[in-house]
């Protein structure tokens, strides 16, 4: 099939009009032609074209694609275009073949999704994938059955987005309110006033057609900014909603603003209303040349990997380096003196991407806007929580903007997130902060929740130390059951402060796991902090799900045949044997395992969480094939955290209950975690001596051992622990401190644990080796110091074992490590009982001190 341009030729008068002559080009297959064209000619059409064969096949359809496979359009075949034509924008004149505005409403490239096109086209069948700037994804022109076989000067075809990612249910005919050109922000009206020429147009002394008339809002002439408009929010959601009408945003990490332009000069507004317009001069400079309108979005600081990051955006706040902030848009409430709150939102958000397009480009760089998705919501979930974002924010497409909270809004989260308030903090001597009080209004005050131990970063301390003491107080804001009690080390504050943190959800009492400091919020204030953080909500498995992902339990809905639920996590056969009987041990299948890592995880997350782990899985138990996995696979959980450890794949990380039972749902029965700060692999917070004894020695031998690496430890000034390894040995483990002061390095950490184990083998040479190799041992006790450098590992405290026995690596008080104890009294069989005994590592982080004195000391 061979296209031509003598009909195309034949219908214009090029000394008159300023469209291209241009010739046919040379046939390619890559990187085709796409664009459409919005044409207001007698009436007001959308030109799609496609290249093919060295020229533009042509359809006139008649109102603007949409992206909902349910809305069909017809497509008019008319005559084949030259390929300069894809560059043309302008005015045809009056007394010309399609007289009329052309704007160039979108263009990229597209591929045929079968080889033979010319064989496509002759059965009247083209299915196409499109890469512009406002259509992706596939797509299909069908021609009618009506003309197929018959001859007929126009072919009548229909456009028909076709059903993937990119398909938006719902969305009908939204994209016509998008009047902006792709190229040059142009709305027709300006297109036909000429004011800004496009390379392609020329002059041609005729009198133009009538011209389109602008939109109000485009012409709007305010004086200055709108005032602020109540923003609308979230409700809270188990999973996102499921079925047609929903679209589906991420949630960015960051401050929402409203930015409200107009009259050459813009104001920048928290949810709240207050004026932030001097917190970010950079936006407000930026906004001030924008279209008048009120616009809805948040505002964030973005890592290397440009993802949000609440705490970059907390350190450009406080140092006042604001330049580098984006602009998330996701809504238009107001554009010039037009209100679109009473439009639907799949219209506002068109409305929205054509305003963006219309900005001038020099102040285009701090704004972006926020596309969405109609694809099931869990699976846009289930990516957000790969990417390690917040989670995903759903909205109804044929929604009015509702200030205050609204079921057309739903927001689920991938781990919890939320708001606290500050009543104290925690130091050591009295001063060196550790950690925050935290609690939520209730109706007798101030609500404990626990502290929070982790995030603490020295950016966000010089925010967070002055904010503190400025709000301090000599009494305590909490009431109520289980109030903390004062003391030395603890400071009391004003209830004024509100903080995000990150956290595991919370234990039966009510108290915070595993809780990591974000920032402050100064944007929300502390009455709105009423509710108690939320368990990150479980997954729906959906239908239209990707296969290879694990499906995770909707609430209040049965599981299926052979599965089982545990904290969320759906568990297939969960009556698979992974430990099998031995003697009068029964066997300890996969529902068991689950379940011990969902009892065992306050124990356990404290010293996995938010770090790199290496796990044994053995998918069919221990006589099964074990491999050692490090980095994340296709079809990761999503409770799973992946973490950068500037290798080609991100290693597995957990940061909740969730987490360890989604490793024990795919045959992971141990857990090696590096031994670094949590959030940073790059600095060590504990050191490992391995006491790893020669076959044939008792294990009184170990205990001996133990004690003579404790007391070498202690006169060195540490606080060493001690804990089984599920198998023969014991782990000695000294917990460090990682502030900015005490950081070491790896190559120090390695180097101290090996010159510690030297001096202890120098002492006792006939009992102690540092030798790697069997044959060296003769009955010593080799002491392994390498389990210290950065990607080495030790078996988690309370880690399964994948041996007979099902041992586990129990923690011990030093008061336990005497004559006569068995290691193997600590396994799975009596976990549950082990887990109501107090936890003798329970003030493990507590122990911390710098090791740079004993360095100096021993290196």
């Amino acid at each position: 099939m061979r296209g031509e341009l003598e009909t195309y030729n034949k219908k214009r008068n090029f000394g008159d009009t300023p469209e291209p002559k241009g010739r046919k080009g040379k046939a390619r297959k890559t990187g085709l032609t796409f664009l459409i064209q919005r044409h207001a000619a007698t009436r007001l059409h959308y030109d799609f074209r496609i290249e093919v064969d060295g020229v533009l096949k042509s359809w006139a359809v008649t109102k603007a694609p949409s992206r909902d496979p349910a809305v069909k359009r017809l497509a008019v075949e008319t005559e084949d275009h030259p390929l300069d034509y894809g560059t043309f924008e302008g005015t045809i004149p009056a007394g010309n073949y399609g007289a009329g505005t052309v704007q160039m409403w979108d263009r990229g490239t597209w591929e045929p999704q079968e080889d033979d096109v010319a064989d496509a086209f002759k059965r009247g069948n083209v299915k196409m994938i499109v890469h512009g700037e406002r259509l992706q994804g596939k797509w299909a022109l069908i021609r009618m059955k009506t003309d197929r076989g018959k001859p007929s000067k126009r072919n009548n075809w229909l456009l028909i987005k076709e059903k993937d990612e990119h398909a938006v249910p719902g969305e009908g005919d939204a994209n016509m309110e998008i009047d902006a050109s792709v190229t040059t922000g142009r709305s027709l009206a300006e297109i036909a006033e000429g004011k800004t020429q496009w390379t392609s147009s020329r002059p041609t002394g005729r009198k133009p057609p009538p011209k389109p008339k602008a939109r109000a809002a485009v012409a709007s002439k305010a004086e200055k900014p709108h005032t602020f408009v109540p923003i609308q929010l979230c409700k809270v959601a188990d999973y996102p909603p499921r079925g047609a009408g929903w679209a589906h945003e991420i949630k960015f990490d960051g401050y929402r603003l409203q930015v409200a332009a107009g009259g050459g000069r813009a104001t920048v507004r928290t949810r709240k209303g207050l004026d932030w317009s001097d917190k970010f001069p950079e936006l407000a400079a930026d906004a001030a040349t924008w279209p008048d309108a009120v616009i809805d979005g948040e505002l964030c600081a973005l890592d290397g990997d440009h993802m949000p990051d609440f705490s970059a955006l907390q350190t450009a706040i406080s140092e006042g380096d604001t330049a580098d902030l984006v602009y998330f848009a996701f809504d238009l409430l107001f554009e010039g003196a037009e209100d679109l709150r009473g439009l639907p939102l799949s219209h506002r958000k068109a409305r929205l991407q054509a305003y963006i397009d219309r900005i001038p480009k020099a102040a285009r760089d701090r704004i972006r806007y926020v596309d969405h998705f109609a694809t099931t919501g869990q699976a846009i979930l289930e990516s957000a929580c790969r990417m390690d974002l917040e989670g995903v924010i759903s909205k109804k497409l044929d929604a009015a903007y509702k200030a205050g909270r609204s079921a057309t809004w739903l927001k689920s989260k991938c781990r919890g997130r939320d708001e606290v308030i500050i009543g104290g903090w925690t130091s050591e001597g009295g001063s060196r902060f550790r950690s925050l009080i935290v609690g939520v209004n209730d109706k007798g005050g101030l609500r404990p929740l626990g502290r929070v131990g982790t995030g603490y970063s020295q950016p966000l301390l010089k925010t967070l130390m002055p904010a503190l003491k400025a709000a301090a107080s000599d009494d305590s804001p909490f009431k109520g059951k289980g109030a903390p009690r004062g003391g030395r080390d603890i400071h009391w504050v004003k209830p004024v402060l509100v903080a995000e943190i990150e956290h595991g959800g919370y234990t039966d009492s009510g108290t915070l796991r595993h809780a990591a400091f974000k920032g402050l919020r100064e944007d929300k204030p502390p009455a709105e902090v009423t509710d108690r953080p939320r368990t990150p909500a479980p997954a729906s498995k959906e239908k239209g799900a990707p296969a290879d992902l694990p499906g995770l339990a909707v609430p209040g809905e049965k599981p299926r045949k052979g599965k089982l639920v545990v904290a969320g996590v759906t568990i297939s056969s969960p009556d698979k044997v992974l430990w099998p009987a031995a003697g009068d041990r029964p066997a300890i299948t996969k529902a068991e395992l689950v379940r011990f890592y969902e009892m065992a995880a306050e124990r356990i997350l404290p010293h996995v969480a938010d770090r790199p782990v290496s796990i044994i899985r053995a998918p069919e138990g221990i006589t099964g094939q074990k491999f050692f996995q490090r980095h994340a696979m296709p079809g990761s959980n999503p409770r799973l955290k992946l973490i950068d450890v500037k290798e080609r794949k991100p290693y597995i990380g957990v940061v909740d209950v969730g987490g360890l039972v989604a490793i024990g749902q795919s045959g992971g029965l141990e857990l090696h975690p590096w031994g670094c700060k949590p959030g940073d692999p790059e600095t060590p917070d504990q050191i490992t001596f391995d006491l790893d004894p020669d076959e044939g020695l008792d294990f009184d031998d170990v205990i001996s051992a133990a004690k003579a690496v404790k007391k070498k430890l202690e006169a060195l000034g540490l606080n060493p622990f001690v804990k089984t390894t599920g198998g023969k040995g014991l782990h000695v483990v000294v917990p460090i401190l990682a502030d900015a002061k005490s950081r070491i390095e790896w190559d120090q950490c390695k180097a101290f644990a090996k010159a510690v184990s030297e001096r202890v083998r120098a002492a006792d040479p006939d009992h102690f080796t540092t030798t790697l190799a069997k044959k060296a041992r003769g009955g010593k006790i080799f002491l392994d110091y390498l389990r210290n450098g950065r990607m080495a590992t030790a078996v988690a405290p309370w880690s399964p074992r994948a041996r007979p026995g099902a041992g586990i690596a129990f923690p011990l008080s030093w008061g336990q490590v005497r004559k006569g104890l068995d290691p193997r009294a600590f396994t799975l069989h009596e976990a549950e009982a082990l887990l109501k005994k107090p936890d003798p590592w329970k003030d493990f982080r507590d122990g911390a001190v710098s090791l740079k004195p004993a360095l100096k000391k021993v290196v």
